[in-house]
């Protein structure tokens, strides 16, 4: 019984972890070359970056499958490198994560850098420094606090994907039934007691990465 309730809890959290942790290096890097560059199509870029955080789960699922499904050209290739298909994999929900929590993370770093000084940055180039040192050095430190509730918001968002993460990868036990697919198993097999158990555990973590945003940013 203690396996059956934290098996979902910790699958959940690796993915979270791992979604959120690669949305941050991704998310930073695009939201500082998009928030300094100016080029024709920008708009559209930006548009297909954010579609994710509006477009329901289900079309996100949808789209995952035609792209990485077993009759797509990635989906084939890697299925003949790997010898397995990607879907209904620990791979399928950390991508169907990583999608879902990526807008979130690009939004809020993106807003941080646009709110850094451009005096500062141009101060140290002046200085001597490379644009990688100013990213690293001056950038990235003076929108740490945007960049921290990004990573914290799309480590949120990970952790309760659902409607993406059932379509392409299922809800196999100790392999892709994360907590949110758990909890709406429970239901539908009438277990309403285990069911609570992790609705109210998915509610106090989110509470508290909520309040973590809130803090971060005072």
């Amino acid at each position: 019984m203690e396996e059956l309730f934290w098996s979902p809890v910790k699958l959940s959290f690796s993915i979270a972890l791992f979604a959120g942790v690669f949305v941050l290096f991704i998310g930073v890097v695009l939201a500082k070359l998009m928030s300094v560059k100016r080029f024709k199509g920008k708009i559209i870029i930006e548009t297909i970056l954010m579609l994710p955080l509006v477009l329901p789960p289900t079309v996100v699922g949808f789209f995952l499958i035609v792209i990485f499904g077993r009759n797509s050209p990635i989906g084939s290739a890697i299925e003949l490198i790997v010898g397995q298909s990607l879907m209904f994999t620990w791979w399928a929900a950390f991508i169907a994560s990583t999608v879902v929590a990526f807008p979130l993370m690009y939004q809020t770093a993106k807003t941080g850098f646009l709110s850094v000084d451009k005096d500062v940055e141009e101060a140290a180039r002046v200085d001597g420094a490379t644009t990688i040192q100013v990213f690293c050095f001056v950038s990235i430190p003076l929108a740490i606090k945007s960049i921290t509730a990004g990573f914290v918001l799309s480590f949120a968002r990970a952790l309760g994907e659902f409607g993406a993460t059932l379509m392409f990868a299922g809800m196999i036990p100790g392999k892709t039934l994360t907590l949110p697919t758990a909890i709406y198993v429970a239901i539908d097999s009438g277990n309403m007691g285990l069911a609570w158990t992790w609705v109210l555990l998915t509610v106090a973590i989110s509470f508290l990465m909520l309040l973590c945003t809130y803090l971060i940013r005072e």
